[in-house]
């Protein structure tokens, strides 16, 4: 049973090296043959620092809505020990943004990087738009036939959810095909 993670955060801002931190995480584990969703893991984060207006401004997460949260200190441990479980981990625009900055965090507290296959929906979704341009996650959603909410949107958990639908729907379609890297796996 290859097992899998959707995975994706927000942040208060888009550069980890100016100091920019996790404000929320959210996985979402499934047996990949199956389909079957095997449970969920949603976690917001104080980032101990304050969130810029234009990541605000796409999340609408605000520093008082985490001001009582964990710290990445006590989340980045469970995210690392949850992303060792699995053999691939499913993320849009995972290697260009998600991956690097979770991995960027790991290592700031000194917490296992796990050497894990990831699948960027992004960069291997460019049939789901007509120009084959990068697709946003709206854009793939739309092509796979998946319902997205512009309201819910940018919150890790419900981007979690549909990037999966997505997913598995182009799997089934033979558009996304993870059998080469699934081998790599093992």
């Amino acid at each position: 049973m290859p097992l899998i993670a959707g995975l994706d955060i927000e942040t208060t801002g888009l550069d980890y090296e100016k100091g920019h931190r996790i404000i929320e995480v959210a996985a979402s584990l499934f047996d990949l043959d199956s389909e079957l969703l095997l449970g969920k893991f949603t976690q917001r984060i104080n980032p101990q620092r304050s969130i810029d207006p234009g990541a605000q401004a796409v999340h609408g997460i605000s520093f008082d809505d985490v001001a009582g949260c964990p710290l990445w200190e006590t989340v980045g441990p469970k995210v690392s020990a949850l992303m060792r479980k699995c053999d691939l981990i499913v993320a849009h625009n995972g290697e260009g943004f998600d991956l690097p900055f979770v991995a960027h965090e790991l290592m700031r507290i000194g917490a296992p990087v796990p050497n894990v296959k990831v699948f960027d929906t992004m960069l291997q979704g460019r049939w789901a738009t007509p120009l084959g341009k990068l697709p946003n996650l709206r854009e793939l959603c739309f092509a796979c036939g998946v319902e997205y909410d512009t309201e819910k949107a940018h919150a890790a958990d419900y981007d979690v959810s549909v990037m999966m639908r997505a997913f598995f729907v182009g799997k089934r379609k033979g558009f996304f095909n993870v059998g080469e890297l699934m081998k790599e796996t093992k």
